[in-house]
């Protein structure tokens, strides 16, 4: 049988322990506390803003592809051996210079006869005309050596014509491509001797969706980005929106004019174009401050007892930080910037720097509610 000292000791220690437990009134105390980090009462610090009117420039993103202002494949008018070439891949050629010189010495022997009989036929018709002024030939006699002499005259032009068309000519200024020909080979109608692009300027071509056909004019400003060169953005302007929509895509093409300092964009470049609309006024807030779940947004607001609520709102554009609010929220409410991981409906809060975010500030990317 244990001794009764111990038994008592026992009863002690026991009654110590509950008593530690308990509080005043002998209710037990949690310690894991019933709020946020054990302590309910202690508001959240945050930060906060107040939703206000904003100017806001609506966007419009798409992938274009350059075009040269004026693009051709330069080939020849005739079958002929190439005789020579005047020019390398890449160069830059002024409009009218010869590029290629064709054979052509069978036309230029026709030409030599075609002139000397032009030449007697001019000859007979100026005895002919002293003669019928003197009424020795009938009038009829004259005008049929008048007939004979236009129509060599006319044989000269199309054999130096002919002539012409062995000599193949740049129809405007631009650069060259790589070379498809030399000396010797045979061309015929249609054989590509060379690629000619005006790329002083160059138009892009992108298109639009025809439920935004309406934010489009010609004049707008759009911007351009290449991942050929990186950092640098090309300005341009609307020069032309297409008369049709594509029945298949259900967008309509729109072209925009651009310089092209350096000529660094080149026809066939993928460009990211950005087409910039007229400045409105939006509700917009810092993109941190919306929680996104799935496809619900909302945003945390803060009531006048230090509370805030849920208040669900609908985004429209997101752009630099900030989101625009379409409908939720209205001019005035205050809602949570920062710390809206830790919060829930009727959390209390205490803003801490409240209304010192720069109005155009970026905020960052939407949270997703899993983390403060």
């Amino acid at each position: 049988m244990r001794p009764r000292s111990a038994l008592r000791n026992g009863c002690l220690l026991a009654l110590a322990l509950v008593l530690g437990a308990c509080g005043k009134g002998g209710k037990p105390q949690n310690s894991a506390g019933g709020g946020h980090g054990g302590q309910p009462d202690r508001p959240t610090p945050v930060t906060t803003e107040q939703v206000r009117l904003r100017a806001w420039n609506d966007t419009v993103q798409a992938l274009g592809n350059v075009k040269a202002r004026e693009s051709i494949t330069v080939t020849a008018k005739v079958s002929e051996i190439v005789q020579s070439v005047h020019f390398e891949s890449g160069d830059h050629v002024a409009a009218g210079q010869s590029l290629v010189t064709l054979s052509g010495k069978a036309q230029q022997a026709a030409l030599a006869q075609a002139e000397a009989t032009a030449k007697e036929a001019e000859q007979l018709y100026q005895r002919q005309t002293e003669l019928a002024a003197q009424q020795l030939i009938a009038r009829s006699a004259l005008d049929t050596q008048r007939a004979t002499r236009d129509a060599t005259r006319a044989r000269v032009e199309q054999m130096k014509a002919d002539i012409g068309d062995r000599q193949v000519r740049a129809p405007f200024a631009g650069v060259l491509g790589i070379r498809q020909i030399s000396p010797g080979s045979l061309v015929t109608p249609g054989t590509a001797i060379a690629t000619l692009d005006d790329t002083e300027r160059v138009y892009i071509d992108f298109p639009v969706p025809e439920t935004l056909l309406a934010r489009v004019a010609k004049g707008q400003r759009v911007e351009g980005t290449s991942a050929a060169y990186a950092g640098q953005r090309f300005e341009g302007t609307v020069a032309t929106v297409d008369a049709r929509i594509d029945p298949a895509t259900r967008a309509v093409t729109v072209r925009a004019d651009f310089a092209n300092p350096g000529r660094l964009l080149r026809p066939g470049m993928l460009v990211q174009v950005t087409l910039s609309q007229p400045p409105r006024q939006a509700l917009l807030v810092p993109e941190i401050s919306v929680v996104q779940v799935g496809n619900d947004a909302y945003v945390y607001r803060l009531k006048p007892d230090a509370t805030v609520e849920r208040a669900d709102v609908q985004i429209g554009a997101r752009r630099e930080g900030l989101a625009e609010i379409v409908d939720g929220l209205k001019i005035g409410d205050t809602i949570v910037v920062d710390g809206t991981g830790k919060l829930r409906a009727g959390s209390k809060v205490q803003a801490a720097g409240a209304q010192t975010r720069e109005a155009g500030a970026p905020a960052g990317a939407a949270r997703d509610g899993r983390n403060g």
